[in-house]
């Protein structure tokens, strides 16, 4: 992976150039929790940001099983205290069917969520059929890469305001003005802008620092034997490269594997259940009963931040996933069995190698100063990632 602000390297939308301006707007909109200005109740007004699902400490996740934007409160240590406001009705909360992904790395995906329903092209070339009017989807008539779709969608979907008022009344407009000088000052300070900004902000959230990106640059100390071990099995017995490959150890191709859906959770749950249309991944976004139960292949850095796996959170050790790829044995028996690739498959590891997996994808794949990532305060001068009274409690805000 390439430096954070080497960002000629980092891929990137051609409609969405990187410059240093752009990604410097995008840091602060990202953790702005002063544009959280469209609630469905006052009291959630100015409380939540993006950085409430995705915060550094969490490796860009939420730090519990379902992440919760507007209706949470409280964050606890690492986002684990966030729970439901006691006077939001369910309906009122901003969460999701699906354990909230990280935005880290996200570079390498042209495609963004767990059916990969945002981004206009690659593998959504030829999706038109489901961008459906009046929903987060039609976004992707803009013609963007899918980072730049969802962070688009995203303001929306998640109650975010960014219009001029907002922006002069922040102090942001001249960020804008720098981030954006090609823009006409009639659609310069918009959601699109603001979208734009925020993508180019998560491109440049790389892993870079983790040992395995240090080892692959030439220092050859900077994973131990058992990690080296492990990734000789990673690429090699354990057969996890073929589905996960690239800089980021992830790709865009879609697998049923038989976990459990969100629903399934011992904790409480919101706006979940056995029939969201989330549970059929892919397939509840192209609508084709071959892509029914099929999820996209996760990055695979800093997953000890939030210790939950699969779309589901169904699994809490990232040695039982290693464990469960190698059983090979269905989790959830609504995933038929004729989903279920050829390559999931008993790998016959003993627990020794299993072990050696686990150090490799835990350790060697940890980069453990993704807080510089974060800004040391905002524009608004609001705490963040979120700003209720309990979160600003346990963040030391006050």
């Amino acid at each position: 992976m390439p430096a954070s602000d080497d960002l000629g390297r980092i891929p990137q939308d051609p409609h969405n150039p990187l410059t240093p301006q752009k990604v410097a707007l995008g840091q602060l909109l990202y953790h702005e929790t002063g544009i959280a200005q469209n609630p469905e109740m006052e009291m959630g007004r100015s409380t939540y940001s993006c950085s409430s699902c995705h915060f550094a400490s969490a490796g860009f996740q939420a730090g519990r099983f379902q992440g919760m934007g507007e209706g949470g409160e409280g964050f606890g240590a690492n986002g684990e205290g966030r729970r439901r406001a006691g006077d939001y009705p369910e309906g009122m909360l901003d969460v999701q069917p699906v354990r909230t992904p990280t935005a880290m790395n996200g570079a390498y995906q042209v495609a963004m969520l767990w059916n990969g329903q945002f981004g206009a092209q690659g593998i959504n070339a030829n999706t038109q059929e489901a961008w459906t009017a009046g929903t987060p989807k039609e976004n992707n008539n803009l013609g963007y890469q899918g980072l730049e779709t969802q962070a688009i969608a995203g303001l929306s979907v998640h109650r975010l305001v960014c219009d001029k008022d907002l922006i002069e009344s922040l102090g942001y407009k001249e960020l804008f003005d720098q981030a954006f000088p090609d823009w006409p000052e009639e659609t310069r300070y918009s959601k699109e802008t603001g979208g734009l900004a925020i993508a180019a902000y998560e491109r440049t959230l790389l892993a870079n620092q983790a040992p395995f990106q240090r080892w692959l640059k030439g220092e050859k100390d900077a994973m131990n034997e058992v990690e080296k071990q492990g990734a000789i099995l990673f690429f090699g017995k354990a057969e996890c490269v073929k589905c996960h490959t690239g800089p980021a150890l992830n790709s865009m191709a879609f697998y049923a594997l038989g976990f459990y859906n969100l629903n399934d959770c011992p904790e409480e749950t919101f706006k979940t259940g056995p029939t969201v249309v989330e549970n059929l991944g892919r397939g509840g976004f192209t609508g084709k009963a071959e892509d029914n139960y099929k999820f996209k292949v996760p990055q695979l850095y800093n997953m000890k931040d939030s210790p939950f796996f699969g779309h589901g959170a169904s699994l809490r050790k990232l040695r039982d996933v290693v464990a469960y790829k190698n059983a090979a044995i269905p989790e959830n028996p609504a995933v038929p069995q004729a989903q279920l690739p050829a390559a999931f498959h008993p790998l016959g590891l003993t627990e020794q190698e299993v072990d050696a997996i686990t150090a490799f994808l835990q350790d060697a794949l940890y980069d453990p100063g993704l807080i510089r990532y974060q800004p040391t305060s905002l524009p608004s001068g609001l705490c963040f990632p979120n700003n209720d009274p309990l979160s600003r409690q346990d963040l030391g805000c006050e």
